[in-house]
C-alpha cells in the first residue's frame, strides 16, 4: 500500500467516526431536549394541581363554617321549640 491509499483510507475512517459522532450528539440533543419539555410539563401541571389543592381548601373551609353555622342555628330553633312546647303545655293545651 502506498501513502495515497493509506491516506484516502484514514479519511473515510475519518467521515465515518466524524458522522457517528455527530449522529450520537443529535440523539442526546433530542433526547436532552425531549426531558427539558417533560419536565416543564410536570412543572406546569404541579403548579396547576397547587392552585386546585388551594381553591378546594378554602372551599372545605368555607363549608365547614357553614355547617358550623347551620348547626348553631338548629340548635337554636330546638331550644325555641322546647320553650313553645312548654309554653303551650302551661296554657293547658296539646303539643
Amino acid at each position: 500500500m502506498d501513502a495515497t491509499t493509506i491516506g484516502s483510507l484514514l479519511v473515510g475512517v475519518g467521515a465515518v467516526v466524524g458522522g457517528l459522532v455527530a449522529y450520537l450528539g443529535k440523539r442526546s440533543e433530542n433526547a436532552l431536549t425531549g426531558y427539558s419539555s417533560l419536565t416543564d410539563n410536570l412543572q406546569e401541571e404541579r403548579d396547576r394541581l397547587d392552585k386546585k389543592v388551594t381553591e378546594l381548601t378554602t372551599t372545605i373551609g368555607t363549608m365547614a363554617a357553614t355547617a358550623a353555622e347551620q348547626s348553631s342555628l338548629r340548635a337554636a330553633d330546638q331550644d325555641e321549640i322546647k320553650r313553645l312546647r312548654a309554653l303551650v303545655i302551661s296554657l293547658g293545651g296539646q303539643p
